[in-house]
Formats: C-alpha cells, sequence, structure tokens
C-alpha cells in the first residue's frame, strides 16, 4: 500500500519557510511522504536540506516585482517554465494536497496544481495578501489567515481565521543551552536583535555603533543576515553575532529577556508565543508593500510592541530608546500571557487534510 502524498512549498524568506517546517514533525508521525517545491537557490533548500525525510525539488519561479525593472519583461517566462516544471512534477508525485505558504516559488506550483486538479491550501501570515497569494489565491481551495482582519482581504467563501503556526521546537529552548552557545555568563539581560533572514541594514549599523554603550548592561545577540558578520567584533565580551540559525534558535530565544526586530508576521508572533518582549522597527513602505508596517501597529494597539519606524530609528539615540522599551518590557510580557493563542501542528494538519482530494 503506498504512503499518503503532500507537497509543501514557498519561499523567499525564512518566514515563508518556517511554518511548513512546523508542520513537518507531525506529517512525519502520520507517515506521509512529504515534498517540497522550493527554487534553485532560496534560503527554503538550505532550511530543508537538514530533513532527510524531506525531498525537495527545484524550479524555474522568477521574481515578481512592484517596481520597473529590466527583469520584469524576462521573468514571466522563468515563472511559466516553473508552471511546466512544477506540472510535471505533480504528475509523477500525485500529492493528495499542496500546502502553500507563499512567496515568488508558490505561483507557479499553485499554477500547476490548478492544471492537474490538485487542491491547494494558502496559508496568509499578513493582515494583507502578498503579490505572490494574491495571484495563487483564485487557485487555491482553501485560505488560512493569521490575522482576523485579513478576511477582509480574501475571498470570504473559502477563507478561515486560524491564527499563528508556530514551531513545536521554539517551546522546547533552554535558557542555560542558549548561555552556553554564546558564552555569556548570565548576569545581564540578553537582547536578541532579529532583521530577519535576510538580514536589515539599519539595524545593523545602529546596535553596532551603539555597542560600547549597550554592553555594559546587556549581552546582545545579533542575526545580521547573510554576508553582514562583521568579524572586527568576533571578540568583542557580551556580543555574538550570526547570519541565520536553525537548530540553535530555541535556545537563543529562551536566553533571550528582550527582542528589537523585524515586523514580519512569522518572527513576531514567535516572540508572542515565547512572551518576549518586543521593540518592533518595520521595513518602511518605500522599500516594501506595507505588510510590515500593517502588523506592527496592531501588535502596537494590541500594547505588545513598542514601534519605531525605520526613518525615526535611523535618526534616534538608539541606547535611550531601548532604555524606554525596556521600562515597558514588564507590561507588555504580562499582556502577551493573557492573549497568545496558537494552533497546534496537529490541529493545522487536520485542517489541511480536510482539504485533500
Amino acid at each position: 500500500m503506498s504512503r499518503p502524498t503532500i507537497v509543501l512549498t514557498g519561499g523567499g524568506t525564512a518566514g515563508h519557510v518556517s511554518v511548513n517546517e512546523a508542520l513537518l514533525p507531525e506529517l512525519r508521525r502520520r507517515g506521509y511522504d512529504i515534498h517540497y517545491i522550493g527554487s534553485y537557490e532560496g534560503i527554503e533548500k538550505d532550511i530543508m536540506s537538514q530533513y532527510e525525510f524531506v525531498t525537495y525539488h527545484a524550479i524555474s519561479s522568477g521574481k515578481l516585482r512592484r517596481y520597473m525593472s529590466a527583469k520584469n519583461f524576462t521573468d514571466p517566462f522563468r515563472v511559466l517554465n516553473g508552471v511546466r516544471q512544477a506540472s510535471r512534477l505533480l504528475k509523477k508525485i500525485k500529492p493528495s494536497v499542496i500546502f502553500s505558504k507563499g512567496g515568488f516559488v508558490s505561483v507557479p506550483v499553485a499554477l500547476a496544481a490548478k492544471r492537474r486538479n490538485i487542491p491547494v491550501v494558502a496559508h496568509e501570515s499578513d493582515v494583507t495578501p502578498g503579490l505572490a497569494n494574491k495571484i495563487a489565491l483564485p487557485f487555491a481551495k482553501k485560505i488560512f489567515t493569521v490575522f482576523e482582519e485579513t478576511l477582509q482581504h480574501v475571498p470570504e467563501n473559502k477563507s478561515a481565521h486560524i491564527g499563528p503556526i508556530i514551531r513545536q521546537e521554539l517551546f522546547e529552548g533552554e535558557r542555560e543551552r542558549g548561555l552556553a552557545l554564546t558564552k555569556f555568563a548570565g548576569d545581564k539581560p540578553v537582547l536578541i536583535v532579529m532583521g530577519g533572514s535576510q538580514g536589515a541594514r539599519i539595524l545593523n549599523e545602529k546596535i553596532r555603533l551603539a555597542l560600547p554603550e549597550l554592553l555594559p548592561t546587556y549581552d546582545i545577540i545579533h542575526l545580521c543576515g547573510k554576508g553582514n558578520i562583521d568579524r572586527t567584533l568576533d571578540e568583542q565580551k557580551g556580543y555574538r553575532q550570526y547570519e541565520y540559525v536553525m537548530q540553535e534558535l530555541p535556545d537563543l530565544l529562551a536566553a533571550s529577556d528582550y527582542a528589537i526586530s523585524r515586523a514580519g508576521s512569522n518572527a513576531i508572533f514567535e516572540l508572542l508565543a515565547l512572551s518576549i518582549p518586543m521593540l518592533l522597527v518595520p521595513l518602511s513602505a518605500e522599500q516594501s508593500r506595507g505588510d510590515q508596517l500593517l502588523n506592527a501597529n496592531l501588535f502596537k494597539q494590541l500594547e505588545i510592541a513598542k514601534v519605531i519606524q525605520e526613518e525615526q530609528f535611523e535618526q534616534c539615540d538608539v541606547v535611550q530608546e531601548i532604555g524606554l522599551f525596556v521600562e515597558e518590557a514588564p507590561k507588555m510580557k504580562e499582556k502577551m500571557e493573557t492573549i497568545s493563542s496558537v494552533k497546534t501542528a496537529t490541529q493545522v494538519v487536520d485542517l489541511i487534510l480536510s482539504n485533500a482530494k
């Protein structure tokens, strides 16, 4: 008897992969043959390579841009090639359902799935759908949202608000292991700075310039993004920098008392689930479609985050702002502990499989 089969897709940033990661243990426990369709060079390939029970397939995906670029004229051909590749893969794999987390690579997969009559369950993490999901959503059988407000922006007849999906391993981190990894003594509060898998120039620069004033008070974990390590700071006591972490993240978060972060949905909901007070510096509307601004403002309204706009952060006294944030943190933490609501992987897999053919 053949094993049931599922295809996961999504990529471009770690946020588009982490939800898929959260489902892997439960799908494996149920005996599913798990396939992942991603890009040739995206971070999803690096992340999925650590799971020997997941079969990874790379396709052409192109990038969907909101700005003028010569590549806007060639990338549609890459997407079409990706549709052909995905269609051949789906014919061979024969999954009962596809779970799509979004990102550029999910578009050709969703188009190919429609052609092959395979149901797609899509997941939208932000308040408003991203461009990739906007294109793919008409081909989805079901759409799950993290924010209830998102239901205003997606087809009512096939959408449901389910809240955040958090990787179980994040709850299994231990502070002592995190301190051992960083070689911190544990006698100072720990501040973790997260600019996303690609890093954030403004966060990196401001934090590093302020290290002489911050390190007497805090130990700092700095997730600075690929290619952004500053080797001149390797021996700086109380400061540890990483491009990106995978297995170590639960322990590093367990060791952290406060967080400074971009406002990507997955990151901020993980911080919420772990009740780590957060100072958010959302990506500006000039550099994005404004989704992080919406995410951050909702968390601010809930009184579980302090928000500084990127333009203000670039000009502010970062040491002073962190001090003000730390003063407000106990109230944030108390509020977080009353509102955090997380769907288990078991519940989400049940929802996905209920839409299988």
